[in-house]
């Protein structure tokens, strides 16, 4: 069987970042987490960091903008994944850069763990933040870096807790606002399964230079058969009220930064239908629950059930 390669992991006490650095310690990979000094002396972060040399995981100091601690590190590792936030998604040309000066890496994963940037019909201010992602994806392309692009739609622990209603704090128990008509297809992935599945394409030669899109067929709903199923768990009929999408764009028009972007990133979901609206071509890219069918994800289904 082939060496695991090693994996450095950037903004790996990230959201989604620490997800992924668990998911490849378990895999068996030597794993690398880039950590700033701020994040060393961080004592909301002391107890992650605790887990992660707890679990054998390499902490390195370093820095996205430190040129030459990236190069060192990167020249340890086979591979790159990057889940750097999206105010620092165009600070990735320095990672770009390190990972053409180490010259030793057999792929890189930028940060995305969202929608497709290639394939969305968004509305500012997310259309701005897709934008970068894009420019990042083109400028691997044009340097020849071998890559793959993680799509994993939507973090089912942002959604389910409050099915992205205003202020709430679980899902809804009385009434309930759905964002456009309800019926367009959207995809809820579990945080744990998009470290693991994102891990598993690392050394496949299936994923080389292609998007890897988490699109497993139990995670995928319309707003309202998500409705239907947790009345069902309940057993009540909530309220519904619809936000069609005139009111949408005015609501995103009259809100602040940065809750309007969270606003269009659900334009994007729930009302053009940008986790489903496309066909994925074996051109450019692969579903993870097709490669991998002996993962046994969390449904959504499941995820609902802890809120009972």
């Amino acid at each position: 069987m082939a060496e695991k390669s090693r994996i450095l992991i950037i903004g790996g006490t990230g959201y989604i970042g620490k997800h992924i650095v668990e998911a490849s310690v378990k895999a068996g990979h030597e794993t690398f987490a880039l950590v700033r000094d701020s994040t060393m002396s961080d004592p909301i972060k002391a107890k992650l960091l605790h887990n992660f040399r707890t679990m054998g995981v390499n902490l390195v100091l370093g820095d996205l903008y430190d040129y030459k601690s990236l190069v060192k590190v990167i020249k340890l590792v086979d591979v790159v994944i990057s889940a750097v936030s999206h105010t620092q998604a165009a600070d990735q040309v320095n990672i770009i850069s390190a990972i053409k000066e180490a010259g030793n890496v057999k792929r890189f994963f930028p940060s995305e763990f969202g929608n497709d940037v290639d394939r969305v019909h968004a509305i500012e201010p997310a259309k701005s933040v897709f934008a970068v992602k894009a420019q990042i994806r083109r400028t691997i392309e044009a340097e020849g870096i071998p890559y793959t692009y993680v799509s994993t739609n939507s973090f089912a622990g942002y959604f389910v807790p409050s099915f992205v209603q205003p202020g709430a704090t679980g899902p809804p128990r009385e009434k309930v606002i759905i964002l456009g008509d309800g019926n367009k297809k959207a995809v809820f992935n579990k945080e744990e399964d998009i470290g693991t599945y994102t891990i598993r394409a690392v050394d496949d030669p299936r994923t080389l230079n292609k998007i890897l899109y988490i699109r497993p067929p139990n995670n995928i709903y319309t707003f309202n058969e998500v409705v239907a199923l947790w009345e069902m768990k309940i057993g009540k009929t909530l309220q519904k009220i619809y936000v069609l999408e005139d009111e949408l764009l005015k609501d995103i028009e009259e809100t602040p930064f940065p809750e309007n972007l969270g606003l269009a990133i659900c334009h994007s979901v729930f009302v053009k239908g940008d986790h489903t609206n496309f066909e994925i071509e074996p051109s450019f890219g692969v579903e993870a629950s097709t490669l991998y069918p002996d993962v046994n994800y969390t449904t959504l289904d499941e995820s609902l059930d802890h809120f009972l």
